[in-house]
């Protein structure tokens, strides 16, 4: 018979490991065991919760995710009004709030926290003897809905507090976010299942935390950050604000590590200039950021006006988001001939700049969001981010709005099809592609930009001739293709009279495009711009052929033998060597003397992973899959993300997925990591 003292004493060990790995994990960012390792303690806390249900209590761990879903929210009165906060727009703005909050408080002396405004759901956490009891949302303010089960499922938020340090009641507040690469994945998870997509992260977590059903909270990736304790009983709370958030820390609730204690309006200032131009880099969104008195007891003389407390202020970001009309969507053409759809716009103001056109990236994803000519549409800007229309605004509605059709918006009624609105080439949209190309390489629209991608480092390595030159070369008629680059030599005066290329830059000029000519096969593969082919792919391609002649006659069944090469890319090279502007550049190239032959690799020896290819799968601990398929490479191997019939190594890490069975199935090798790290040389 087990002896029950021992269950429970495993049972409380088993809680405390994972309380601690969860801080480590969801707050830290910082996880000292591997996925595989955190599963099997949940495993055996289950299994024993399970045989000893007596011994559960609401702040185990398991207890996060499962609870059944309410017929609907219960209302929870806030004992402190949870209010919103006053806006300024400008630095002007900001000094008045700073001038009146000092006359308020007789001129006394004040130092500020700041921290960031977060674009979320601002929710108010009560903790009893340690225990997350009570969970709301903002509400009006004085009533918001009781939201508990799906606060418990987001794991920032700590279900216990140590209870020898806590007060025996107290509330924290705080903001349940989406992160933006959550938000990414749910919105890409939504349109295969053909659901409507979330129009911003604040949305999507607004909308995962008020669901019926805490298991779809769960599956949501929410985070959490603490930016305030609300009220305490039975201690003194802290004399600062600042205090407050190191205090608050302690007992293991997340805080903004970007918060920061400054002691004039002038740093708080600073401290805005300073994310205004960054905040795209944090892994949120923020839309200005808070700037709180310190002083707690200054707070509460302050109080508050209307719905606004007194004691803070937010000052906001620029605005990403407006909304217009859009007039039309216009079509423009890639420098691989893709036809992407351009929103014309009524111009407005996002983000500080006049915005006139933004992006609508496809077809499909304009029919996904509903969006149609003449429609009011949410338009959205991130830093330097071209403009994006979100979704229209159905409630402006009028009923004349126009559904968009590509292949209607550029039919050509003379020619009987669809054609590119450039060169007249009758567009193509390839089976399982959301695109539309125009297929022709000579297409005029696409020679500016396939100029200066031939000309890159990456490619031709060709010094001078960027996006600006290679415009004017265009313009100029000096090149209509990027064949025509190895001929500029013979129109040296007519370079000579642009403005701002004298004698020096352009003898420089010629002297690197001659140099070109001599780079390696790979690289001329990878700057003709074929569709799907990048640099890893051209270089196996060139390894494989030895010839720029060889892999123009491949078919579809010889390029597919090839490393990483599937059908999307065996048909996009084959439909680039058919098409006869692109065999006309080609010659070009040769008889201009650019090498199109590998040299010979004889002499090199041979790498030892050459031939092998790679799939990786879960979690490794040395290093992350990327890094691990790029050690396969640098040792003549190839990664892929997808088993094949030429897979030669399944690599398996922790908490593997599908592969492993698909592996088995196919009579592919599996292999752990330590066998990986001895076939690399890094054991």
């Amino acid at each position: 018979m087990e002896d029950l003292e021992e269950i429970k004493k495993r049972i409380l060990e088993l809680r405390a490991q994972i309380n601690h790995h969860n801080y480590l994990y969801y707050v830290l960012d910082s996880p000292e065991i591997s996925d595989a390792e955190y599963d099997a303690l949940m495993k055996e806390l289950k299994e024993l919760e399970k045989r000893y249900p007596q011994l559960i209590t609401p702040d185990s761990p398991t207890q996060r995710v499962g609870a059944p879903p309410v017929e609907a929210f219960g209302i929870v009165e806030h004992r402190l009004p949870l209010l919103s906060l006053g806006n300024v727009f400008s630095r002007e703005e900001l000094f008045n709030w700073y001038r009146r909050v000092k006359r308020l408080a007789g001129n006394r002396e004040m130092d500020f926290v700041c921290e960031h405004k977060f674009d979320g759901l601002a929710i108010a956490l009560i903790y009893e003897d340690g225990l997350f009891t009570v969970g709301a949302t903002r509400g009006d303010g004085y009533r918001g809905e009781n939201i508990t089960n799906n606060l418990k499922t987001i794991h920032s938020i700590p279900l216990s507090v140590p209870r020898h340090l806590a007060p025996p009641r107290f509330e924290v507040r705080g903001e349940v976010y989406m992160p933006r690469s959550a938000f990414l994945k749910l919105n890409e998870q939504r349109a295969k299942q053909g659901l409507p997509l979330f129009a911003n992260p604040r949305n999507a977590a607004a909308g995962s935390v008020r669901q019926l059903d805490p298991a779809v909270t769960a599956s949501r990736q929410l985070d959490c950050y603490i930016y305030m304790l609300g009220w305490v009983e039975g201690v003194d709370a802290p004399a600062t604000h600042w205090e407050a958030l190191n205090y608050l820390k302690s007992l293991g609730f997340k805080i903004n590590p970007y918060n920061r204690l400054v002691k004039t309006i002038e740093e708080a200032a600073a401290y805005y200039d300073e994310w205004v131009d960054k905040r795209d880099t944090l892994a949120y969104e923020a839309d200005g950021v808070v700037i709180k008195i310190n002083q707690i007891e200054l707070q509460r003389e302050l109080g508050d006006v209307g719905r606004e407390p007194r004691w803070a202020i937010a000052y906001k970001f620029p605005a990403d988001e407006a909304t217009t009309t859009l007039k039309e969507i216009s079509i423009s053409v890639g420098r691989t001939g893709t036809l992407n759809p351009v929103a014309i716009l009524e111009p407005v103001e996002v983000g500080g700049v006049i915005v006139s056109r933004a992006a609508l990236h496809n077809e499909d994803d304009i029919h996904r969001k509903d969006i149609r000519e003449g429609d009011v549409v949410i338009v959205h800007r991130a830093g330097e981010v071209i403009p994006e229309v979100i979704g229209p605004v159905l409630s402006r509605r009028t009923g004349k709005e126009r559904p968009f059709s590509l292949e209607e918006k550029l039919y050509d009624p003379k020619k009987g099809y669809p054609a590119c609105p450039v060169c007249g080439s009758r567009i193509v949209r390839p089976e399982g592609e959301v695109m539309y190309y125009c297929p022709n390489a000579a297409c005029p629209a696409q020679v500016k930009e396939r100029i200066e991608h031939f000309a890159s480092r990456e490619a031709m390595d060709i010094k001078g001739i960027g996006e600006a030159l290679a415009a004017r070369l265009v313009d100029e008629g000096l090149a209509k293709d990027y064949g025509d680059i190895y001929y500029l030599k013979d129109k040296k005066d007519r370079l000579l009279s642009l403005e701002g290329l004298g004698e020096k830059s352009v003898a420089k000029l010629l002297e690197t495009i001659e140099a070109s000519k001599e780079r390696p096969l790979e690289r001329l593969i990878y700057a003709l711009g074929i569709r799907h082919v990048g640099e890893e792919t051209a270089r196996l391609l060139a390894g494989h052929f030895g010839s720029l002649d060889k892999l123009a006659q491949a078919g579809r069944d010889e390029l597919m033998r090839v490393p990483t090469v599937g059908p999307k890319i065996a048909d996009s090279i084959v439909a680039f060597f058919l098409n006869e502007d692109n065999r006309y550049v080609i010659d070009k190239l040769k008889k201009a003397g650019v090498l199109t032959k590998a040299e010979k690799a004889t002499t090199q020896a041979k790498l030892p992973l050459e031939g092998q290819v790679f799939v990786f799968t879960g979690k490794l601990n040395r290093f992350s899959r990327e890094e691990a398929a790029e050690r396969v490479r640098l040792l003549g191997g190839s990664a892929k993300t997808d088993i094949t019939s030429d897979t030669t190594y399944l690599v398996m890490g922790a908490d593997p997925g599908s592969k492993a069975s698909q592996a088995q199935e196919k009579g592919i090798k599996v292999i752990g990591e330590e066998e990986f790290l001895k076939l690399i040389g890094e054991v």
